[in-house]
């Protein structure tokens, strides 16, 4: 439920006639479930205190936009129309909003809104954020986005369970690939299928490459004369989709869920030996397939090509020495490989850079101090708004614990038959599972806050030292945390960090640069994280 108010008349807000009520301002409220709308909990609250706020601080209010909306969802309807309005009214930059995770709820929402280059009063926290603000403000702001996003990534988290689960019995737990459909089975689960129409296709793809006589733009080319296109938009599938088909160890019976390989139930389409002919064309003759003996790679699918926009791969020479590659070609014959196809890196030399790069995000023991203090001031509204939601649960648990009382005694009496008893007592028992469930998640959201705060700035100020001492699939998966986009060019490495982390780096140069004794982010020694939790996938 999403609904828009346009300001009218509101008595308490000056007229724009006054002198001191000259700057035009948005109203943005949000509530993250419609539980809490219905209760009237915290529209009405956050129109009060911006209004209120407005008030003092000489705005005048023109438009209010407010959200009823699930946390989860990235739709949000006048957060749309409240984007639409400041890019079409450049005289009107600054919202209101009652504090940072009101206004999103995801890293995207933030990313925005900061290109708008619009002044945001963030009314309860007291933090003013735009274009001036200082680096360390800007900083502690994404923190707090950040932290919102992995409170709704907590919110998945028995999804996920219910993903490994499946994976653990054979079943492949998300949307079909192409050449397979999502179907229920006759047992209710969830499963795929070869899909009849596109089935045949996928398998000629890897019969094809296995000769060695195509190259991926010549495959892809071959595969278009086929018919080969997307079933819902009919649009021809590209030549990174034909790459990914050919790396995708799915078709051939298994797949990895995970960091885990499991032998599926499905229906394969190609043999495992053909599979493997496949990945050997793609890394070249005299190589090791990437998953042939169960090697993982620290830098293997974090990378793309530059030049051709194809995935660089790991392989090993000489039976130790680990070199990176492209596994773009340039035209139909194997042998004619292109440029960029011939550069080979060491994995050391990709390490230092990588190290590099995370040397950036090093501050010293001052600057964590002042964030956890921070932390812990933000922490407050939020124990106080999980707490609420807890007390509201334990209510409603309540009522349909006396519901099913009463409508023991009405059978007892008569009143009603065994089935109408059985069926109501059964839905409000459901309901109280999961009443439950929700008290269980508030309680643990309450207590890891401030935790997850602090534990991800300790993961940002020791990731260099973190980074040398871990094995490879813990470098890929922190690399992964931080860092996105990365690119690879003539065997260098160009890649940006990802949100907060890039503010976080950008500070730190910053301060180091013009020496601000409140906030000097010099080297000094680090120490050891230990071992990432769960929930920074």
């Amino acid at each position: 439920m999403a609904r828009r108010i346009k300001n009218t008349a509101r008595k308490n807000v000056q007229t724009s006639s006054e002198p001191n009520q000259t700057v035009k301002a948005l109203l943005y409220a949000r509530v993250s479930s419609k539980e809490q709308e219905k209760e009237g909990f915290s529209i009405p609250a956050q129109s009060k205190l911006l209004r209120d706020y407005a008030a003092q601080n000489g705005f005048r209010i023109v438009e209010e936009y407010i959200d009823v909306e699930t946390a989860k969802s990235t739709g949000r309807t006048n957060f749309g129309e409240m984007i639409k309005y400041l890019r079409k009214h450049p005289g009107v930059r600054v919202v209101l909003v009652e504090k940072t995770d009101r206004l999103y709820r995801n890293l995207k929402d933030w990313v925005t809104l900061d290109e708008l280059d619009i002044e945001i009063h963030l009314a309860k926290e007291g933090t003013v954020l735009s274009a001036n603000s200082r680096s360390s403000e800007k900083f502690m702001h994404g923190i707090k986005v950040l932290m919102a996003k992995n409170y709704i990534d907590n919110l998945s988290e028995e999804a996920r369970k219910g993903q490994m689960e499946k994976a653990e019995q054979g079943i492949w737990p998300s949307r079909a690939p192409l050449g397979y459909l999502n179907v229920t089975a006759k047992d209710g689960k969830k499963i795929i299928e070869p899909d009849p129409a596109m089935a045949p296709m996928v398998t000629r793809l890897f019969e094809r490459y296995a000769t060695g006589h195509y190259s991926l733009k010549a495959l892809t080319r071959a595969a278009h004369a086929d018919g080969f296109v997307y079933p819902r938009s009919g649009n021809r599938v590209p030549v990174s989709t034909i790459h990914a088909i050919l790396r995708n160890r799915l078709y051939s019976g298994m797949f990895e869920w995970n960091g885990k390989l499991h032998q599926g139930r499905h229906e394969p389409l190609v043999s495992i030996e053909l599979w493997e002919r496949v990945q050997g064309v793609l890394t070249g003759r005299n190589t090791t397939p990437i998953h042939s003996y169960g090697r993982e790679f620290a830098f293997s699918g974090l990378m793309k090509c530059a030049d051709c926009g194809c995935a660089v791969v790991a392989e090993i020479k000489k039976g130790k020495y680990i070199y990176y590659h492209c596994t773009g070609h340039a035209d139909g014959n194997r042998g004619n490989p292109s440029d960029c196809r011939r550069k080979y890196v060491r994995e050391e030399a990709l390490e230092t850079q990588f190290a590099a790069l995370l040397d950036q995000l090093y501050f010293d023991e001052e600057v964590l101090e002042w964030v956890r203090e921070a932390l812990k001031a933000s922490h407050a509204d939020e124990r106080r708004e999980h707490e609420e939601a807890i007390k509201r649960c334990q209510a409603e648990y309540k009522r349909l614990e006396d519901r099913l009382n009463a409508i023991y005694l009405d059978k007892l009496d008569g009143r009603i038959d065994q089935a109408f008893h059985d069926r109501m007592a059964k839905a409000w028992k459901t309901d109280q599972v999961k009443l439950l469930r929700e008290i269980e998640r508030h309680t643990d959201a309450e207590h890891s806050y401030m935790d997850d705060g602090v534990r991800l700035l300790e993961l940002a100020r020791n990731a260099r030292e973190l980074f040398a001492k871990q094995e490879a699939h813990e470098k890929k998966r922190l690399l992964n945390l931080v860092l996105s986009n990365s690119i690879w060019r003539q065997g260098e490495v160009e890649a940006t960090f990802r949100q907060p982390f890039d503010l976080l780096a950008k500070t730190t140069a910053e301060i180091a640069s013009r020496n601000d004794p409140k906030g000097d982010l010099s080297t000094g020694h680090t120490v050891w994280l230990g071992n990432l939790d769960s929930n920074q996938d």
